[in-house]
């Protein structure tokens, strides 16, 4: 048989070689926190908080609230909200970054808008394949974080709405350089915004979260710099003893250096707790081992 015939029989043509496409990434959604409903490109409401989603590739069933700091005056969202959900989309992990209202002495506005942007995502838990909902702060940011996990509710069964049957409990929280006390050892810039100029002792106790922890708060992650004096690592002393006073799992990376912000959010140190959180997670097998890496 001639050699090109024989090879035209052996050998598909091209247009016969079915090719699969790469599985294509689903585009950061972003979220009304009050009305759960996706914003149009450019859209902001007036007044509201704002959630964007970030899908991973491939998802591993775990998602995680991204609170960013700012002493509750600001949102410092790049560094501690948009590039830490991208970092946890490597690991399979859908990041939710919460662009939180700012209360200006009314306390009860970033824990409501953090209970509500839970909800929302454990409400679509079957569409976007979860099956733990974490939460991770930083800074004032680590404040919230701990308020929602140690001041939530497991949802209204009777609501109308559906989001509000949801629980509004982290399964655990990742809190880096945190504000946790409104006491002595506080931040004080962070107190203010969030309690006025003027807190009376009840305010200072309920929002002081070391006090607040029960045997039924999730397990949780911190890292602290011990040269930190800008929120003093005591802060993270204080919750992580209460943890393991009530029996809650728990882990305290101490770190020498790094300061606030841990060198400006890279380098070694800033590397180091994101290995460490990672295989946290894996070790309580809240993310695959897989994915721990």
């Amino acid at each position: 048989m001639n050699s090109k015939i024989l090879l035209a029989v052996l050998l598909p043509s091209f247009s016969s070689i079915s090719i699969a496409a790469p599985a294509a990434v689903r585009a950061p959604e972003r979220f009304s926190v009050t009305t759960g409903s996706i914003l149009a490109e450019g859209e902001r409401p007036s007044g509201e908080a704002v959630m964007t989603v970030y899908h991973p590739a491939k998802p591993n069933g775990t998602a995680v609230m991204i609170y960013p700091g700012g002493g509750y005056t600001q949102l410092v969202v790049e560094p501690e909200g948009h590039r830490i959900a991208k970092w946890l989309g490597e690991h399979g992990i859908t990041g939710a970054v919460v662009e939180y209202r700012l209360p200006a002495g009314n306390s009860s506005i970033p824990l409501a808008d953090a209970g509500r942007a839970t909800r929302i995502v454990r409400s679509h838990a079957a569409d976007w394949k979860l099956t733990h909902v974490g939460n991770i702060g930083f800074s004032a940011g680590g404040h919230l974080a701990s308020t929602s996990a140690t001041h939530f509710d497991k949802g209204d069964p009777k609501a109308t709405d559906p989001i509000d049957k949801q629980s509004s409990r982290p399964d655990f929280s990742i809190l880096v350089y945190p504000v946790i006390t409104m006491g002595d050892l506080t931040h004080g810039g962070s107190k203010g915004a969030l309690l006025g100029p003027s807190p009376d002792a009840k305010a200072v106790e309920v929002f002081s979260n070391e006090r607040q922890v029960t045997r039924d708060t999730p397990p949780a992650f911190l890292v602290h710099a011990e040269n930190d004096t800008l929120v003093v690592p005591a802060n993270s002393q204080l919750y992580y003893d209460a943890l393991v006073k009530h029996k809650v799992p728990a882990e305290y990376l101490k770190l020498p250096t790094g300061g606030h912000g841990l060198n400006g959010y890279q380098g070694e140190v800033w590397e180091q707790w994101k290995a460490a959180s990672l295989k946290w997670m894996g070790k309580l097998r809240f993310i695959p081992a897989a994915d721990a890496n």
